[in-house]
């Protein structure tokens, strides 16, 4: 039985789902994701004990075309932003941009979004003194969920908890959601098992891993781990700014693959380069 804990002002909610034999790999991905919520007392920093009562699902599903929107320079000068914004339910990684100069290549809209409690630490100084900055930066993402590893690692406990409160107190129409860390624990095994050798996945390739559990169709864009782009010119490491990740930590070029062998089986679809004009889609 698998988990995700979600919080929306004040009241902490559990998802349980039975594990079915999840596999990234297989050209069908099974629907995995049979559910009950359970609406929990409200949760504080230092007491997990959850009293549940039974409630609705928050998320619509099934999902049918999903986008997961990694940050690669290859989405620069793209026009993918209209193809992306198509899409039913779009996924994007740890809290990106999307002022007006960049909606052209990566659309405006948002249903979830990852953000990992380092860049809470060093965006927005651990909330410790004020989250205004942070709650205004969340606006962007509309009424979305945000998707924090919450109880993966100690450290990172307190600052997804102070992230929930500073949402809550401020009656924001965010929703947050807390992974289950078995779940992140058996994804990394997953992928570790066929090749990828990194230090930790990157926060892309879990957000594909769990589209592929709750979306009929996936496509992923700006998933790009190279300096050079598809014209042999150079490109930014994201489609924001140019800071490369701590050397060894992500196996990035590894994951790449992984995510091709998944394109050109048929299980999802990928996007590097320019999107087309029309896609061909009522």
């Amino acid at each position: 039985m698998e988990m995700i804990y979600f919080c929306v002002r004040g009241l902490c909610h559990v998802i349980m789902f039975p594990h079915c034999g999840f596999s990234p790999g297989s050209v069908l991905v099974q629907s995995w994701f049979r559910h009950t919520v359970m609406t929990c007392l409200p949760l504080r920093p230092h007491d997990l004990t959850r009293t549940c009562v039974s409630q609705d699902n928050p998320l619509p599903l099934p999902l049918k075309r999903c986008a997961v929107v990694g940050n690669g320079g290859i989405l620069r000068h793209s026009k993918c932003g209209r193809d992306i914004d198509q899409a039913d339910f779009i996924m994007r990684c740890n809290l990106p941009p999307l002022s007006k100069q960049y909606t052209e290549d990566v659309g405006t809209r948002t249903h979830l979004v990852t953000a990992n409690p380092s860049i809470i630490e060093k965006r927005f100084q651990n909330l410790l003194w004020s989250r205004k900055s942070f709650v205004d930066s969340m606006k962007a993402y509309g009424s979305s969920y945000i998707y924090m590893p919450a109880f993966s690692m100690k450290p990172g406990k307190d600052l997804s908890i102070r992230a929930h409160y500073a949402l809550s107190d401020t009656s924001s129409n965010i929703t947050m959601l807390f992974a289950n860390p078995e779940f992140l624990r058996t994804v990394g095994k997953f992928w570790k098992s066929r090749g990828v050798h990194g230090k930790r996945l990157s926060t892309g390739l879990f957000l594909v891993s769990l589209a592929l559990g709750l979306c009929e169709e996936v496509t992923a864009y700006g998933f790009w781990p190279f300096s050079m782009g598809l014209d042999e010119q150079p490109i930014s490491h994201h489609y924001y700014d140019n800071i490369l990740p701590d050397k060894w930590f992500h196996a990035m070029p590894e994951e790449f693959m992984q995510l091709w062998h998944l394109h050109k089986s048929g299980t999802l679809r990928m996007r590097v380069g320019h999107c087309p004009l029309q896609e061909g889609r009522s």
